[in-house]
Formats: structure tokens, sequence, C-alpha cells
């Protein structure tokens, strides 16, 4: 049963930065596109620019959490 709420909890935490990330708006909710999106992430991360795109993301992500915070 824990297994299965963190499971829930952890796609409820997704779905939330799917939304801050604005994708939900800028996407007008069309699914297909929000998968599209994420299946060229994965693309990538199974590319050699891994390291490159996973530094990059990982600073722009973390100045938005900041910026959350700060507002």
């Amino acid at each position: 049963m824990v297994k299965r709420r963190e499971r829930t909890r952890q796609l409820i935490e997704l779905g939330g930065l799917v939304a801050k990330a604005g994708l939900v708006e800028l996407t007008d909710d069309d699914r297909a596109v929000l998968f599209g999106v994420m299946i060229d992430a994965a693309a990538t991360l199974k590319s050699e620019q891994r390291d490159q795109a996973l530094t990059l993301w990982r600073r722009r992500g973390r100045r938005a959490f900041e910026q959350l915070q700060n507002e």
C-alpha cells in the first residue's frame, strides 16, 4: 500500500512540474504535444548530448525553483 501511495505522490509532483513549466497552457493542454516534447527530451538523453543537456536543464530548473521561492 505504501508503494502505491509513493507512486501516486510522484506522479502528482511530476504533473505539477509540467504545469509549473507552463507547458499545459503553452500547448493548449494537447497531450500528444506534451508527450512529443518528452519523447524528444528522452532522445536527447540517449544521445551524446546527454551530459550537456542535463547540465543545462539542471541549471535552468534550479534557477526557476529559486525564482518561484522568491515570489
